[in-house]
């Protein structure tokens, strides 16, 4: 059996969300970057984390081979992986709370294509797209609610602060 076969027996569950569990310490730095869609932030996060005196931690989206994309295209499917919501960029830096800031500065902007879109980018999906097109399907929904909900609930992180509270009204960068 193939390896879409695998996926399609399996249970629904959300990504892990590993910055957001370092985030929750309070004291590591924190940054999730895609060299193809914002290089600035990309090189910014470097620089933070490196003058960081704390743990810092970077996740960075890295195209592979094994996604069945044209690696000639690589950095550009970074940017379609952060247009679908897929991939958020972020920094958080815990130095910005003793400014009164938010640590946590959202980089992307909210999602401008489909998960299904970009999926459909890739071999690995496509090939559960014609062995099962109906969980297929299924499996896209829900990690277009997911990728949808994941960046709703960053930019309400991310909220501007006044005396150490998130001010809801304020406009998101």
């Amino acid at each position: 059996q193939g390896s879409s076969s695998i996926v399609t027996l399996s249970p629904i569950s959300n990504k892990k969300d590993l910055g957001l569990l370092a985030m929750d310490y309070g004291n590591v730095y924190v940054a999730s970057v895609a060299m193809g869609a914002n290089d600035n932030q990309t090189v910014q996060a470097f620089a933070e984390a490196e003058s960081y005196d704390g743990p810092s931690l970077i996740i960075a989206y890295s195209h592979c081979i094994a996604h069945g994309i044209d690696m000639r295209t690589g950095l550009s499917h970074q940017q379609a992986a952060v247009d679908s919501g897929h991939w958020i960029l972020y920094r958080y830096d815990p130095r910005r709370a003793v400014k009164n800031l938010n640590p946590l500065q959202l980089d992307s902007r909210a999602p401008s294509q489909s998960v299904h879109s970009f999926a459909e980018t890739e071999n690995r999906f496509q090939r559960l797209i014609t062995a099962d097109s109906v969980r297929a399907d299924e499996l896209l929904r829900h990690a277009q609610a997911q990728a949808t909900q994941r960046y709703a609930a960053y930019a309400h992180r991310a909220e501007p602060m006044v005396n150490g509270h998130a001010v809801p009204d304020a406009p998101i960068k």
